[in-house]
């Protein structure tokens, strides 16, 4: 089974930019997306054909939302609020019920359009798409500290969402599958210049802590990691500004974080950086991974 994730940027722009010639030619199985920054009305329905999509889009007009797309609708859909989200199956848009998950601290998040759970049909693998909150670079004063602290309230629900998520699927015989965009690099061999951004957001030492702290055999793998082994990158995300990209001073916080069964189970990883600056989809490129389920 091939699955991809792919923060997008807004659907409408990476549309324009190849986004289905793109995902037609990678032959996945499983794609979530994040980022997706768009309201229900204005969805370009078609870039999702051959494809059962499920979105939930949150409710800040032009931001956040994630999805997920499959090749036959989940058995199960769980989100932040447990209200409805949407779906687009042979070119209709229409209204769907979900289960509620979350604790107390992910609760407020839960009309922000960042965290999506499905359990797939086709294989035994419950799959969350994630786009965790920026931050705020240090020092934090003002609306900075107000984003600073809503991250770490933020991690620290995810934290036990994702230990409960976890067991609970195992309890079903499902592996677990979080892919996303979480916004930390965890070790210096995640971005390109660590030394300067020693006090930016996404690199804090906090930040770095948590993803530590999620990480371990019996817990949660970070299977680019393992494959790629101890190098630098594979990065996934490259400003738009400057010559960034074709320095390739990039930055992994594009992750998949599978239950220790399923990491056995990778055969293959693809970081889909694209040749050159003017044929980007997005400002994050797709992380591919092919598990033998």
């Amino acid at each position: 089974m091939r699955i991809g994730t792919h923060n997008i940027n807004g659907i409408r722009a990476t549309v324009a930019r190849g986004f289905r010639e793109f995902w037609a030619g990678a032959d996945a199985d499983v794609v979530a997306l994040q980022e997706v920054r768009c309201r229900p009305a204005d969805l370009p329905l078609h870039a999702f054909d051959g494809w059962h999509a499920t979105l939930e889009l949150g409710q800040i007009a032009g931001r956040n939302g994630v999805a997920v797309l499959t090749k036959v609708p989940p058995a199960a859909v769980h989100t932040l609020h447990g209200g409805l989200a949407h779906q687009v199956a042979d070119g209709e848009l229409s209204e769907i019920p979900t289960q509620l998950t979350g604790g107390r601290f992910l609760r407020p998040f839960g009309g922000e359009g960042r965290y999506l759970e499905v359990d797939l049909a086709d294989a035994p693998v419950r799959l969350v798409s994630l786009y965790l909150p920026k931050g705020a670079a240090w020092p934090y004063d003002g609306l900075d500290q107000e984003k600073y602290e809503r991250k770490m309230r933020f991690l620290r629900g995810l934290k036990r969402q994702i230990t409960l998520r976890r067991r609970d699927a195992a309890a079903e015989g499902r592996e677990f599958l979080i892919v996303g965009d979480f916004n930390v690099a965890n070790t210096q061999r995640d971005l390109k210049n660590w030394r300067g951004n020693q006090k930016s957001e996404g690199f804090l030492p906090e930040e770095r802590e948590w993803f530590d702290s999620i990480l371990s055999p019996r817990s949660l793998v970070d299977v680019v990691r393992k494959h790629a082994g101890d190098v630098d990158g594979p990065y996934s995300w490259w400003s738009w500004r400057g010559q960034a990209f074709d320095n390739d001073a990039g930055w992994r916080i594009d992750y998949q974080l599978a239950s220790p069964g399923l990491a056995q189970r990778v055969t293959d990883v693809t970081v889909a950086r694209e040749a050159s600056y003017d044929t980007r989809l997005s400002d994050h490129c797709p992380v591919i991974v092919d598990y033998d389920v």
